[in-house]
């Protein structure tokens, strides 16, 4: 899917794009991966993964991808803050 699309995704687009993301990232947590720019810069590391990767990147606009991409990294450093601020207060 391109960004250059005049009209917004309809709503199967979306929720076909959500799919791909989910497959892709349950892929990257098989793994242990977090960021998804990691599989780019060594995609040997997750070869299981290419595949879904590609529909993912073909399936969502390229910003959503970014934006998903980033927001999985943010969310697995802010739980990971979480627990360790947990376990400095003894709760």
């Amino acid at each position: 899917m391109t960004d250059h699309s005049a009209k917004p995704p309809t709503r199967t687009q979306r929720q076909q794009c959500w799919k791909l993301r989910d497959e892709y990232f349950a892929c990257l947590d098989r793994l242990n991966i977090i960021d998804p720019v990691a599989v780019e810069k060594n995609p040997d590391q997750a070869k299981d993964c290419l595949g879904l990767k590609s529909k993912y990147e073909d399936g969502c606009l390229a910003s959503w991808v970014e934006y998903f991409n980033k927001r999985r990294v943010l969310d697995v450093r802010q739980k990971e803050y979480l627990e360790f601020s947990k376990r400095q207060s003894g709760k």
